[in-house]
């Protein structure tokens, strides 16, 4: 299943070659990342190293290499700066020994502006750098993606109010290919095991990083499972190991292909969202001269602004209609394959990650999610 590692390991593995240059220690091309959480070590290559700034500050740079074809971070460059900077004497407790710095091209919370950056990521960058911070300094560490922010115009990132470039959201040490047929048969196995414990019988898809992250966030006290973009064979697993109700959680972009009937998700595949929605525009008798600017548009985002400057109440029951779809044509699509009364609920997020819409089965979750 191992296909290559994630972008915080490239992270880390600069930033803590930048840093033993500063420090003195010759350069070697590789570092030894320790994953705590994993109980391992790998080897990540460093493509080179530096001092600038007369010799006060020292470039680290690597080249992400994931393994994924369709990945977006695949030879991703990577620079990272490291500066030391002394404690002073009144404050001696190193309170923030790492100060991390978004940079050109990395990915910033459009609100708070902190760098989006996930728990595992940080914590594989504490890991591998506390150990040869000098005592009495603290480690100021700019990180910069050079081709970073024409590389997030290709990624939903703003859709999740990230801006400025490439977010660092790895959750393991390896990657996986949302594509892949190995990502299934992970999130089977996972499935499985929730069962065997003490499972009440309901449990929450989520689809993507950053459905797991809200998902989290609203802390709620149901099982989750990360779906990747294999949404139909997955229902129908859980339909066989008799799972009682389903709850689909994700951004409107992603579950509107459930309504159109298209159960592998990934964009490379099929995409067909401006289409579904055309078609459930006619079905609610939406205007003609509306649904030809509809089908004109390339994103659902700009469809739902759209269709809330023309008109606010028919918007919200187009949306709502989209939901009582999917959960309608996820049923068909898997008693398709077994007869089963496995109920499929859908909660569904907007761009700025609010909860708007719920099918008529979503309706008795969604206080779940709030």
């Amino acid at each position: 299943m191992k296909k290559g590692f994630s972008l915080p390991l490239w992270v880390a593995a600069a930033a803590r070659s930048a840093l033993k240059k500063l420090l003195g220690f010759p350069f070697e091309n590789y570092e030894l990342i320790k994953i705590l959480s994993e109980n391992k070590e790998v080897k990540i290559e460093i493509h080179s190293v530096g001092l600038l700034k007369g010799e006060s500050h020292a470039l680290g740079i690597s080249f992400a290499k994931s393994g994924l074809d369709l990945d977006i971070t695949q030879n991703l460059e990577i620079w990272t700066i490291a500066s030391l900077e002394k404690i002073s004497l009144n404050n001696s407790v190193q309170a923030h020994p790492i100060n991390i710095i978004p940079g050109a091209g990395v990915g910033i919370d459009e609100n708070t502006t902190e760098i989006c950056m996930s728990d595992f990521a940080k914590k594989v960058l504490f890991e591998n750098l506390l150990d040869i911070i000098p005592e009495g300094f603290n480690l100021n560490l700019e990180i910069i993606f050079p081709n970073g922010k024409f590389l997030a115009e290709r990624t939903s990132n703003k859709s999740f109010g990230i801006v400025d470039g490439l977010s660092i959201i790895g959750t393991s040490a390896e990657t996986y290919s949302s594509a892949s047929p190995d990502q299934l048969e992970d999130a089977k196995t996972k499935l499985a095991k929730l069962i065997e414990n003490d499972f009440a019988g309901e449990v929450v898809f989520v689809i993507g990083e950053n459905g797991l992250n809200l998902a989290k966030n609203c802390n709620i006290n149901l099982p989750i499972i990360k779906v990747g973009n294999w949404i139909g064979p997955l229902l129908v697993d859980a339909a066989i190991k008799n799972v009682k109700t389903v709850i689909l959680f994700g951004y409107h972009g992603k579950l509107i292909k459930l309504a159109g009937g298209i159960f592998h998700t990934h964009n490379h595949l099929a995409d067909g969202r401006i289409e579904i929605l055309v078609y459930l525009a006619v079905k609610e008798k939406v205007p003609s001269e509306i649904i030809v600017e509809l089908s004109n548009l390339s994103t659902l985002e700009e469809a739902l602004l759209f269709l809330e400057r023309f008109n606010k109440s028919i918007a919200e029951k187009l949306f709502q209609n989209l939901s009582n779809t999917i959960e309608k044509r996820s049923f068909a699509y898997v008693n398709r394959y077994v007869k089963t009364d496995m109920e499929i609920a859908a909660i569904i997020f907007d761009k700025k990650r609010k909860i708007r819409w719920s099918g008529n089965n979503g309706n008795n979750y969604i206080s779940y999610f709030q």
